[in-house]
């Protein structure tokens, strides 16, 4: 047994050891043992995701009394990876909530919950065969509905939540399913190997393309199908949301890059046209609706769709550029795709965890209760304007270095004479642009509203520093953001091995040279070019301030005045409300202002209450009468039964009926 198989077997048993500990124990002894199991299944993981990468090959067979061929567990070199990013988040996620959980979140069923979701999300991209894929696919969601279920007894929300979650993600398993049937029927087998042969030209295989998009881009959380995830990631716990978002949402990625690199290269136009599209779109609104996004959980979770779809956008320009023999830039786009992958991993899981860790020491979610939280809970906002850095895209953080990168691959693969290039490229330069506005706006408001400023609530004023645990698994997500913005030439080096091309290099200390391009990007070497500048600068200002010390009674600048009260600050719903009104035809919110007079005057206000909901337009104009059809037809129905045993039968004996002539036919 080679190290990636044993390693697949040692993320079994921990699991299962897991679980035990989990079951057996109590108290605080259930955290620490459960959490410390689950943080070695989450490390066992990352080992072999890291050996897969390097290029081990290994395989684990496990025998069912199905009729069908053992369960195969076979990373490539691109599974290993997402198995490694897996592996990562999962263990700071499991150190936080040894700290973090408590009450609902601290039972068995959590603590099982957790390591089970672990184990799924490892075992996706380690299959080697359709039925492995979908059997670990499932036993991801099903564990994660229960950790979304966690504070079902106090939150009524929580239910909504599960059970919208449970519906897409099950949806999603029905779209994955068709499409790997229809693949499977026109290759004879179910192994991806096989499926590989499958012929891109064929309309069926087109349609088994479209299926499998469908559902990948619904867990993935791509827009329209993106509905469950601003309602399940502010429910679930922290180091669940955490998971969710850098990891599990990532499995629709890998399960795009697995059809159109792996099982069906070589489609269509149209296919990467769509893909496209559906990135494009899903960026400018999950950024949009987080831009206007008071609940700080909620913000990171369109976010997450704006995130994704930028992956997605790259997936889509690298098959668009292949196919009009564009090698070079399409390989750079595809190098930029994993980049976001690692990336988004490292500073998303650093914003829910932050977030995770607000919510413990305040009881709040709301950006308009917070602020000053920078004076009571340094570490995690250090650890979260890190974060914020990596998700507003700024330089020193590898966020900056994937945009750079797709910026890149789409300017020198211009092709004016193709004419879907040419309108596509520049659509895609756009959306890139408004995008990256619209998320150092969002952040901005995310750090500067709940961190800085006075408190706005009793719970902001009292907050406190949270446990060592947390501490440690948000800074260790924050100098992830920063150590891969700072050496990424090793970091897409290794990624263009795990894709099998040759687009990126390393130069320099650690610096990114894209191959064919002239492109270099160099940021070590300047932040040390930087810190040689300035050190001596900032050396002598101090310097000079401690022996010519200087005491100036005056305040700070306020527009004429000392701001003593939180109310003359802004808020997240004031900061947002320019761009609210610039993009009010597409936000569509609700406004209400209710004027109370002062008595026998109809001119003289005693109080004016101004109330705005934004709801989700998608969710209002697409699902909600989706949901009133199935509720209507869902009471007709009632009608059928009526109690009687001889309609009963009657049903019975029909549907036999059918199935006998069908398996006649």
């Amino acid at each position: 047994m080679n190290g990636v198989a044993g390693g697949l077997v040692a993320q079994l048993l921990l699991a299962v050891l897991a679980v035990v500990v989990a079951v057996t124990t109590t108290g605080h002894r259930r955290n620490l043992l459960a959490g410390t199991a689950c943080a070695a299944l989450a490390a066992a993981g990352a080992v072999t995701g890291g050996l897969a990468l390097a290029g081990r090959q290994g395989a684990v067979e496990v025998p069912t009394t199905l009729p069908f061929s053992p369960l195969v567990l076979s990373p490539d070199r691109l599974g290993g990876l997402f198995i490694l990013v897996a592996g990562v988040a999962g263990v700071a996620a499991s150190v936080y909530a040894i700290g973090y959980v408590h009450g609902a979140s601290a039972s068995r069923s959590q603590w099982s919950a957790l390591a089970v979701f672990l184990l799924g999300m490892q075992l996706v991209p380690a299959a080697g065969d359709a039925i492995t894929f979908l059997l670990a696919w499932e036993l991801m969601a099903a564990a994660s509905t229960v950790l979304v279920l966690a504070d079902q007894t106090r939150s009524p929300a929580a239910r909504e939540a599960a059970l919208w979650y449970a519906i897409m993600t099950h949806l999603s398993m029905v779209a994955i399913l068709a499409g790997f049937a229809v693949l499977a029927g026109q290759t004879g087998g179910t192994g991806f190997r096989v499926l590989a042969n499958a012929d891109p030209t064929s309309p069926a295989v087109s349609v088994a393309f479209g299926l499998l998009v469908l559902g990948f881009a619904s867990k993935a959380g791509l827009v329209p199908l993106h509905v469950w995830l601003p309602r399940a990631h502010p429910e679930a716990p922290s180091h669940a949301s955490a998971l969710m978002s850098a990891v599990m949402v990532k499995m629709g990625v890998y399960g795009a890059l697995l059809v159109a690199l792996r099982l069906l290269p070589g489609g269509p136009t149209w296919w990467a046209v769509l893909l496209m599209g559906l990135g494009g779109a899903s960026a400018l609104y999950g950024i949009l609706q987080a831009a206007v996004a008071t609940d700080i959980k909620r913000l990171l979770a369109y976010s997450t769709s704006e995130n994704v779809g930028l992956m997605f956008l790259a997936l889509g320009t690298a098959l668009l550029l292949r196919g009009y023999h564009v090698p070079g830039a399409a390989s750079v786009a595809l190098i930029s795709c994993l980049l976001f992958v690692v990336n988004h991993a490292a500073f998303k899981a650093t914003l829910f965890l932050g977030a995770g860790a607000i919510l413990h020491a305040t009881g709040e979610r709301d950006l308009d209760r917070l602020g000053g939280l920078v004076h009571r809970m340094p570490w995690t906002g250090a650890s979260f304007g890190v974060a914020a850095m990596g998700a507003a895209a700024l330089p020193v953080t590898g966020a900056f270095v994937a945009e750079w990168a797709l910026l890149q691959a789409l300017i020198h693969g211009v092709r004016p004479g193709d004419q879907v290039v040419a309108v596509t490229v520049p659509l895609a330069l756009a959306v890139i642009a408004l995008t990256a506005g619209l998320a150092l706006l969002t952040f901005v408001k995310a750090y500067g509203i709940a961190f800085l400023a006075r408190p706005r609530s009793d719970a902001a004023a009292g907050a406190h520093e949270v446990p060592t645990t947390m501490r440690v698994a948000m800074g260790a997500g924050a100098i992830a953001v920063v150590a891969l913005g700072v050496v990424p030439g090793p970091v897409a080096a290794v990624l263009a091995r795990s894709l099998g091309i040759a687009g990126a290099q390393p130069i320099g200390l650690a610096g990114l040279e894209l191959t064919g391009m002239g492109a270099l990007l160099d940021p070590l070497s300047l932040t040390i070019l930087g810190l040689l500048i300035g050190a001596p600068a900032l050396l002598y200002v101090v310097v000079l301030a401690r022996r010519h010390p200087r005491e100036v009674a005056a305040p700070g600048w306020g527009c004429g005045g000392i701001r003593v009260s939180p109310r003359m600050q802004y808020t997240a719903t004031s900061y947002a409300e320019p761009l609210m009104r610039v993009f009010d035809d597409a936000l569509q919110p609700t406004r209400d202002v209710e004027v109370t007079t002062v008595a026998d005057s109809r001119y003289m206000a005693a109080r004016v209450e101004y109330r705005q909901r934004v709801d989700d337009v998608v969710e209002v104009r697409a699902y909600a009468p989706l949901v009133a059809a199935a509720n209507r037809l869902a009471d007709r129905a009632r009608g059928i039964q009526n109690g009687s045993i001889h309609r009963y039968l009657a049903f019975s004996f029909a549907a036999l009926v059918v199935v006998l002539l069908a398996v006649v036919r």
